[in-house]
């Protein structure tokens, strides 16, 4: 959960880099909570839940995107094409800094690399 709370508290940060984790965990929750809302919504008769809820995440689930692409050493605008964004979420992170931003797996403790 706390993938997602992070995400949320960088609302519309669109520099820097997000890991694949960061990025595919916040999905993940995103898509849980999206059910729960729409079956509570359908429940309590109040459909426009659902649209509340989506308008309220859109911001942060774009920007996740962006620096996720980021990671990859590529401009965030490469999430407006629908094809090529979708893959170079799922592609792993340069292991090096890059002009985005340091590697955020070295932030986390993970291994650090350093560019030649």
């Amino acid at each position: 959960m706390n993938w997602y709370l992070d995400v949320l508290k960088k609302y519309a940060v669109f520099n820097g880099r997000a890991r694949r984790k960061e990025y595919w965990m916040f999905f993940l929750f995103n898509v849980m909570i999206s059910i729960a809302v729409a079956i509570l919504a359908v429940a309590a008769g109040a459909t426009v839940l659902v649209n509340i809820y989506a308008l309220a995440v859109l911001i942060p689930g774009i920007a996740v995107a962006v620096r996720r692409i980021h990671d990859t050493g590529r401009s965030g605008w490469w999430v407006l094409v629908p094809i090529a964004g979708l893959v170079f979420l799922f592609l792993d992170g340069e292991r090096t800094d890059n002009k985005y931003g340091p590697n955020p797996k070295a932030a986390e403790g993970g291994i650090a690399f350093k560019a030649a």
